[in-house]
């Protein structure tokens, strides 16, 4: 079964990310404690589409863990 295409436009890396330079960009906030190997717990907000989700994923993936919580109710 072919997965839906927002799963095939997705980020599969940090490096995919567009537009949020201040968390992921070389001098990003994420990327810094990525680097230093520090997980934090993060909140994201933002509108709908502006990847919250796929930076969460990602996130969660640089420190090998698939267990996080999205919105405060939903675990992936």
């Amino acid at each position: 079964m072919q997965q839906p295409l927002s799963e095939q436009l997705r980020p599969k890396n940090l490096d995919e990310v567009i537009g949020q330079d201040h968390l992921v960009g070389p001098e990003g906030f994420l990327t810094g404690l990525i680097q230093r190997g520090k997980p934090l717990s993060i909140l994201l907000w933002g509108p709908p589409g502006s990847g919250k989700t796929s930076i969460a994923r990602l996130y969660a993936k640089a420190f090998r863990t698939t267990n996080f919580l999205c919105a405060g109710r939903k675990r992936f």
